[in-house]
């Protein structure tokens, strides 16, 4: 039985959702988004969103618990939206932004300049005595998480010295360095 899949996912005001032909469209303030869905049943009652599933299978029961989180997920994005910020931890690492072009200096021979999506929004944060900061703001969890990814996995933290591109409040496992 799954346990996340049977609890309703509750309906904020200003944020309308809206089920048509396997396909579930929330609507609020920050924005809108589509996800289409197979293999269970999405209702909307009395402000609450509830997924059903048709059969024990394996396959609907994952599902039932996926869907759930996924409706959960659009629903708190288009009414709070979504954060991540990244820090780059390292002598002479850097960050900037000109609108959507993030700039980053990470100790290669160039600068890497990457476009954010528009949905995305890229704020950069330095203080001096600080690690530099990039802010990443959207209504789309999965787009948000996607754009982080692909910045940290320019320089991934390696675990002698903790150099690199971390979630804030990511613990990295440092290694002992050589014994001699």
């Amino acid at each position: 039985m799954s346990r996340i899949g049977n609890n309703p996912v509750a309906i904020p005001e200003g944020v309308t959702v809206d089920v048509k032909d396997n396909v579930i469209t929330v609507k609020g303030k920050l924005g809108e988004l589509t996800q289409s869905f197979d293999a269970v049943e999405i209702k909307v009652e009395e402000g609450n969103v509830l997924v059903a599933r048709a059969s024990d299978t394996k396959d609907q029961k994952a599902k039932h618990g996926l869907y759930r989180s996924l409706v959960n997920n659009m629903i708190e994005g288009v009414s709070k939206g979504w954060t991540k910020e990244l820090e780059l931890v390292g002598v002479g690492y850097r960050a900037s932004n000109q609108g959507q072009k993030l700039d980053l200096a990470l100790g290669f021979s160039h600068n890497i300049v990457l476009d954010i999506a528009p949905e995305v929004k890229v704020e950069t944060v330095s203080e001096k005595g600080k690690n530099p900061i990039v802010k990443l703001t959207s209504h789309d969890k999965q787009l948000v998480g996607q754009v982080a990814a692909k910045i940290r996995g320019f320089r991934k933290p390696e675990p002698y010295k903790g150099k690199g591109i971390k979630f804030v409040g990511e613990e990295i496992r440092r290694k002992a360095g050589k014994s001699a």
